[in-house]
């Protein structure tokens, strides 16, 4: 007796723990709001975009130019140093020629003020870096739509998972006030001498049974709720309750297929793309490049005066002959990637076509299911009122009595399961097929 008592007092300490947390109605569209506005995969994901969007903006160095500015101060009795130093300060004159003087010069300051600029003109390896990071930049962002589809889902199966448990709640509650009744009834029974002991202990067990599975219910109340909190990112971890029910919802399927436009798929393509113009890089790293530069410079034996000034332009072409088999191994390299990326794709996009069976089976496999449900719970419901009834009357024994009880929540219980199965597997048709 204790035993039971202690157990009673545990399920009342646990239920006012729960009535003691907020609870909060919320719809699905509200969550695909907050999830959209304040999910960290988001925002990782987000964050991976830039990145690559940067290293696609680094990549306007192959147009852009390379401007530098310096100023350099020396002081020096180098001959040689010294001698230019003066020219490039125009400060020369006839004694400055003396064998004397130019041998072992006196110390001679110069400041210099020098703005330098590199244009590219001709860089083919630079030109496919920059369309390999640009495919790179565009397959991110299709990775980052991706992954906002993923959560759209995530939360159709989360929300949908707080109703069903809500609905585990309703139905074992409505059990219990059933074995409840059917308690009152057995004891009067047994008082009135219709009925032995061990039948009242029975329903006892039952009551007892359904108490459980109700604390059950209510705990994955809270963890469908709590699995909410997540994806919206909200660490207040409140007690959700759907405005919705949980319903049945219609789709077509026959017409269903992947499409290489799918967000995934076409990032993959792009990845693809991507490793086949770095192979191209690689190549064209043997051929030679062409640059522009050029040079303002400032001189004087001051700091920051500009006494002396000259200029140079030019252009220069520079081919890399050999840097000892580097390049070969690195276009082997690339070549080999670019390779692995074509496979990778292709087997992506069979993984997902057998995804897509599979859920198609899925569906009709629920669809089955869930005619087969619909019909044994009116059985079971059918069942448990003719017993009911009979039990009233003592023409039903308390066995057969909770065998319908049970038979009953149980059909219930399996009926809302499948339609979670049933609209779960029509979502996720729609994941897999969105372009």
């Amino acid at each position: 007796m204790k035993k039971y008592i202690y157990k009673s007092l545990f399920f009342l300490a646990l239920s006012l723990s729960v009535k003691a947390q907020n609870v909060v109605s919320i719809t699905k569209t509200e969550v695909l709001t907050k999830v959209s506005e304040n999910n960290t995969s988001i925002k990782i994901s987000e964050e991976e975009f830039k990145q690559a969007k940067a290293d696609f903006r680094q990549t306007n160095a192959v147009f852009l130019p390379n401007i530098t500015a310096s100023h350099t101060a020396i002081a020096t009795t180098n001959p040689l140093m010294a001698f230019g130093s003066k020219l490039n300060q125009e400060i020369l004159t006839q004694n400055d020629f003396n064998p004397a003087l130019l041998n072992d010069p006196s110390q001679i300051e110069n400041y210099a003020t020098k703005f330098e600029i590199q244009q590219p003109l001709i860089n083919f390896d630079g030109m496919y870096q920059r369309k390999a990071a640009k495919s790179k930049m565009e397959a991110m962002s299709l990775k980052t739509e991706r992954t906002q589809d993923y959560l759209a889902f995530e939360v159709e199966k989360a929300y949908m998972q707080l109703q069903l448990a809500y609905k585990a709640v309703e139905v074992l509650e409505t059990a219990l006030e059933a074995a409840n009744a059917n308690k009152k009834l057995a004891d009067n029974s047994f008082k009135q001498g219709y009925l032995q002991r061990a039948d009242v202990l029975n329903v006892e067990v039952r009551v007892t049974e359904v108490k459980n599975q109700l604390q059950s219910a209510k705990s994955n109340v809270q963890n469908a709720s709590n699995y909410l909190s997540f994806l919206m990112n909200d660490e207040s971890y409140v007690i959700y309750t759907p405005t919705d029910e949980l319903e049945i919802t219609t789709t077509t399927i026959n017409d269903k297929s992947i499409s290489e436009n799918r967000s995934d798929i076409k990032a993959m393509q792009l990845a693809s793309n991507a490793y086949e113009a770095m192979n191209k890089a690689d190549k064209m790293a043997f051929l030679p490049r062409l640059n522009a530069f050029g040079s303002y410079e400032l001189y004087d034996d001051q700091i920051f005066q500009a006494d002396a000034n000259g200029y140079l332009f030019g252009a220069q072409l520079s081919w890399d002959v050999f840097q000892g088999s580097k390049r070969f191994g690195k276009a082997q390299k690339s070549k080999a990637e670019f390779e692995k990326s074509k496979l990778e794709y292709k087997q992506y996009v069979s993984q997902s076509n057998l995804e897509l069976n599979k859920a198609k089976r899925a569906f009709m496999d629920a669809e089955n299911k869930l005619q087969l449900n619909t019909l044994a719970l009116e059985q079971s419901e059918e069942s448990l009122r003719i017993r009911t009834n009979r039990f009233k009357e003592g023409l039903e024994k308390t066995s057969d009595l909770l065998i319908a009880e049970t038979q009953y929540a149980q059909k219930q219980l399996e009926y809302y399961q499948t339609i979670f199965e049933y609209n779960y597997a029509q979502a996720y048709l729609q994941f897999l097929t969105k372009e």
